[in-house]
Formats: C-alpha cells, structure tokens, sequence
C-alpha cells in the first residue's frame, strides 16, 4: 500500500486543553461517508421490520436449521423457511400476550444459540418486548441479578439449563413468574416450579396457549429500546445496556454499505454458522445482517470439539469468531504441519512465503497465488467448510501472526473488527487485502465519528506526533443508557460521545490500533505507573505463550506474571533440553520457569520496555485461562481481581522467592 493512502476524513479540529479538561484530537471518520452516513433503508424502523421484509421478500428461503440426531449421530442440517419461522413467531407471540405480557415487558432468554432462541427474540421484536438475553455461560448468581434489575417476568430457557434457573429462586420469582423451556419438561421440574411459585412450559404446551387469540401488533419505532443487553463485566455487577432499534438498524446498514464497497455485499445465498452467543452484540448484530438479506443460519451443536465438523457439513460462507477459536484453528494447522514430515511442511513454507510475498506487493488473496491455493492451501479451506469467503474476528485483539496466516492459507478475507455493546459492535474494521492493516483494527466504519481524548496521568497525547488517547464514539449506533444506572451512563456518555476506556493510537493510513486500556493501570512501590493491558500485547508475542496475566501493586517494586505457554512449543523445548514428562510436569520444571522468563526478558529488551516494566517471575499454568474458572469474561478479557484471587497464593510465593534472590522462579 501507498503511503498516500488515507482511509478516514477530518470533519472538526481538534480542541487544546482548557480549564482541566484533557485535549481532544479531530473529528474523524471513514472516506466512505465523506458525503454523509448511509441511510437505513426505507421502511424499516425496527429489529421486526428487518425480519417481517424479509420474511415478505424470501418467504421460501432457508432461514435457521440445526442437525438432525438420529442414534446419537448428527446428520444433515434441517431448515425452516423464512415463512415457517414466521408463522411460528406468530404463534408465540399470541401466548405470550395471553399470559399477561404486554409492550414493554421484560423477557429473558437463558441458553445457547438455537432456532427457539430466535423465534423467541423475534416473538419480543413483535410485540414490543425488550429481550433481555442471559449469557448461557453465566451462573445462578448473575441471571438472578439480571432478573431482579431487569424485572424479568418471563424466561425461555434451554432444556439443560432449568436446573440453574432454579437456583434464582426465590429471590427471582418477585419478577419472574413463568418459564418456558425451548425443550420438554420433566413431571418433577413442573412440582418444582409450583413449589417455587413459578409456572413452566414445554415448548410445543407454550405455543398451543395463544390458538384461538389474534392480538395487535403495536406500532415500533425507532428510539423504542428492543434489548437490554447485560455486558459480562470485569469487575462488578453486569450493566444492562439499553439497545433502540435505531442502533441496529444503523449498524446493518452500515456493514452492507461496507461489504458493498468491496463487492462483497451479503446475498440471500449466504450461510451463517451461528455458535458466538447470541447474548453478545457480535453475533445479534451479524444474525440481523443476515436476516436482512433472506440469507441461511445454522446452528452449531454446542461442542467446541466439534464445530470443525459442524462446519464441513454446513458448509457456511460467513464465519464470524473470537481470537480464542482462531487460535485453536492455527494451533492445529501447526500441529497437522509439524507432524507431517519435512518434504510437505518445506512445501507448505515455499508456498507460504510466495503467496505473502505478493500480498505484500499489493496483489489480492485470489490474485496471489492460485496454484498454490489449488495445491497446497485448499485443504484449510476445506477443513472451514469449503465455502468461507469472508473470516471476522472481533470481542479481543486477534495476534498478528495468526491473522497473516490466516489471510494466507484461509483463501478467504480475513478481517479483524473492534466494537462495543455500547457501540453496537462494529465500530472499526480492516479492508479486505489490505496488509499494512495487520496489527490493527482498521479505519471506522462509514456510521461514525471518531475523536481520541488525551490522558495525562499515563502520557497519551491526542495531539501528539503520534495522536494517542481514548477512543470515542458518536453516531447512531450508540447505546441509549445504562439500565437504572444513569450515573454510570453520565460518565461515559458526554455531549453525544460515548467515552470507550480504550487506548488507540491513529495509524498514518486512518487505522486505528488499540494499545491500552484505560482502568487498567497501577502504580508501583517506587511510584511508576504501569498500563499492564499494553504489556500483556508486548509479552503476548513470544512464541512461547499463549496467553500471560501480568500483575503488580503498589505494595511491590516489580511486575510478575502467569502464563500459558504453548504446548507445542514447551514441549519441543523440553525434548531438545532432556526435560523429561507430560505437559504439566514440565510447567513445574525450574529450567522451563528460566527458559520462558529468558524469553519474556528478550523480548521486553527488544521493544525497549522501562526497568520496572520487565517481568521478574513467572508460573507456568498448563491449564488455560478459562470461562469455568470465572477467570475470563465470556467474551475471553480477562477478570482481573478474580485471577486475582485465584492465584494469589502462587503470587505471594513468587514475589517472596524473587526477593529472596533466588533465580526468578517460584
């Protein structure tokens, strides 16, 4: 790419600081929009419209499909059209209203992605329901927080996923007062629920209540709020974020005028593998997409051991995931290439280097090599399925190195995007074939503005050379408040701007790079601050490792860390240095302590890291941070204060033996 390309506009200068306030870079946003935002298209208003003309345009589409089980093996995808779902749709909302629940009430929807999931979301979209969607990893304690703060009179819920429900209770059932399963249920759960002051429905009993009954649909508009949509949190209680319908309708109409620029707009022939939780503004704000074009989702089975196979019976040609299963996807490349002797893997790294090397020249994936995707590449291809044409990988920063990989041997774009619930997910994306992106997450969408803050206390000047400093927001996809919490919504949102708490850095082309996090920073003993979030980006690099928690305080003069190392890579070390035992075994060893610190120390000296910046001590955990531990959000950031406290022993015995002076380890 040209130097003198520059992929955003600048639409109001910046501001100096003045009376306490930080400076303010200029306003920017995408070259795409330099003639005004797209328009959402006429006539639809509401999340229920996207379905309803759709439903109207593509009646005999396959809409959702989910495999057939027979003897305990899956079989092929089965499909209701975009008419039978509608008509179902119909039926639920009639028994819904026949219970009681009328516009504006609160309905809950607990378990993983399913066509129930769905119709249900769409039976609120219709009668004006806020759905109020519970993360299916969450536990008892946080879906009855929910419950309670969103007064939730009615839950869908996943077959499996009934006895936790009760465990809200009593304390729910103030709000909470029927259940419906997506599922049966069994004779003893329906004494429960009675017992419980709770009503519970099969699935098929529930859409049976409203036959017989017509109820009007009220009219929707745009500043009508559809979802609450509890953000999984760090730190704290989850706050309930308040989704109109004007914010996703903007947002799809911004990625189809996106995808459109590079001729890659949705059709109604695309297929959705729908496995991110539909409880996270990702996959609703991707689901509506594809909805809105008459395209196909289908639902995974719920195994992340499996999805491969889902995959290549699916056959989907958008595939939308999380850092954490890319890199499981280029784990087992690696893996398949090292066991595969020397003749294929100097095959596959002669093909490699050739097709990156004309990438980098400026040539499109498709240009760049063909033969050696017939050859060489198409064998990952079909292991995604065959058909992916477009990988997006959003909810955490995606590693370099796993990203031009991928943009190599996927023979699909791969691109990385950067959102917020609060900013109704994509709010940057990188550009189909453009290389120098790597590293970052691309310009703005063409539905924002962009501005960076400046923050004193950890040095990011928005006016600098190098304009660093909080990421914000302003357009119509932003949130409109946090539930109940107007104290939480007057402190990020100020005069139109949603304030992110990231750190971005404006790349020279109008790419943004995320760098920081704003709360997470401390300060040391001696009085230093450290932004951990950034040295979590640095340490993460080493090929050893697969992911690293970085602590200090402001009791301790040094930083020490707990990292997952690479298991491959370990364990390579470990045979080429007569380290003898399983993977466990070798995390405990003294010399792979030594041998990861060595190389985390390396690196830090390479990027020129501050003294107090260098990790003094790490523990090798064989086991990765993990959702079932509460360790990482569902969206994989990490839970600081609970790693914290799960650790804490093993930190006290690090920073005791490093003072002692022994060789760095614990």
């Amino acid at each position: 790419m040209t130097s003198q390309k520059r992929f955003i506009i600048e639409v109001e200068a910046a501001k100096e600081a003045t009376d306490g306030k930080p400076s303010i870079g200029p306003v920017y946003r995408s070259t795409f929009a330099k003639d005004g935002f797209p328009n959402p298209i006429d006539g639809i208003d509401s999340c229920w419209d996207i379905f309803r003309t759709a439903v109207e345009k593509y009646p005999n589409n396959r809409m959702l499909g989910r495999r057939e089980i027979v003897n305990n093996k899956a079989g092929k995808y089965e499909w209701k059209t975009y008419k039978e779902v509608y008509d179902i749709v119909l039926k639920l909302g009639n028994s819904l209203r026949s219970c009681g629940i009328e516009e504006g009430g609160k309905c809950g929807i607990y378990g993983a992605n399913c066509p129930e999931w769905i119709i249900s979301m769409e039976a609120c979209n219709a009668h004006g329901l806020y759905c109020v969607p519970f993360y299916d990893t969450l536990g008892s304690g946080a879906v009855e927080f929910i419950i309670s703060h969103a007064e939730v009179s009615i839950a869908f819920v996943e077959e499996k996923k009934i006895p936790e429900l009760f465990k809200t209770c009593p304390n729910s059932t103030k709000y909470m007062k029927t259940v419906v399963s997506f599922g049966g249920v069994k004779s003893e759960q329906k004494e429960e629920a009675e017992k419980l002051g709770l009503v519970i429905h099969a699935w098929d009993e529930f859409l049976k209540l409203g036959e017989g009954k017509q109820y009007d649909l009220p009219v929707k508009k745009k500043s009508d709020i559809c979802t609450i949509m509890y953000t999984s949190g760090t730190t704290g209680d989850p706050k309930g974020v308040l989704m109109s319908n004007e914010s996703i309708v903007t947002i799809t109409a911004g990625v189809r005028h996106f995808l459109a620029i590079f001729n890659e707009s949705l059709t109604e022939k695309d297929v959705y593998i729908s496995y991110l939780p539909l409880a996270h503004v990702f996959d609703r704000a991707v689901e509506e997409c594809i909805i809105q074009v008459g395209g196909s989702i289908g639902f995974w089975r719920g195994d992340v051991k499996l999805l491969i196979e889902d995959l290549g019976e699916l056959k989907p040609s958008i595939f939308c995931a999380v850092p954490r299963v890319l890199e499981r996807v280029y784990t087992g490349l690696q893996q398949k290439l090292s066991v595969g002797g020397f003749f294929k893997k100097k095959v596959f790294n002669v093909a490699f280097s050739y097709k990156f090397g004309n990438m980098k020249k400026g040539q499109s994936h498709v240009e760049a090599a063909p033969f050696c995707d017939k050859l060489v590449f198409n064998k990952v291809k079909q292991g995604l399925g065959g058909n992916v044409r477009i990988i997006l990988s959003g909810a955490a920063p995606l590693a370099s190195h796993i990203e031009s990989f991928l943009r190599v041997v996927a023979c699909c774009h791969v691109l990385q995007g950067y959102g917020l619930t609060e900013s109704c997910a994509g709010t940057f994306v990188t550009f189909p074939d453009e290389l120098d992106m790597l590293g970052t997450v691309g310009p703005p969408v063409p539905n924002v503005d962009i501005r960076l803050e400046s923050v004193p206390d950890m040095e990011y000047d928005a006016l600098g050379s190098i304009p660093r400093g909080e990421i914000c927001i302003r357009g119509k996809t932003l949130f409109s408040g946090y539930h109940k919490r107007e104290d939480l919504t007057k402190e990020v949102l100020i005069d139109g701007w949603f304030h992110t708490g990231d750190i971005g850095e404006w790349q020279p082309d109008g790419s943004m790079k995320i760098i920081d996090r704003k709360k997470n920073i401390f300060k040391l003993a001696q009085g230093e601050y450290v932004a951990v979030e950034n040295l979590e980006n640095v340490y993460g690099q080493v090929e050893a490792i697969d992911s690293i928690w970085v602590y200090g305080n402001s009791f301790e003069s040094f930083l020490i860390a707990v990292a997952n190392p690479s298991q491959q890579t370990l364990e390579r070390w470990a045979a080429e240095n007569g380290v003898n035992g399983d993977f466990d075994s070798i995390c405990q060893n003294t010399k792979a302590r030594a041998f990861l610190l060595g190389e985390l120390v390396k690196t830090a000296k390479e990027r020129k890291l501050k003294g107090f910046e260098i990790i003094r001590a790490v523990h090798l955990e064989p086991v990765a941070f993990d959702i079932e531990r509460d360790l990482l959000t569902p969206t994989y950031k990490k839970k600081r204060p609970q790693l914290l406290k799960y650790y804490q022993n093993v930190i006290d015995d690090m920073y005791k033996t490093a003072k002692e002076g022994q060789a760095s380890v614990q």
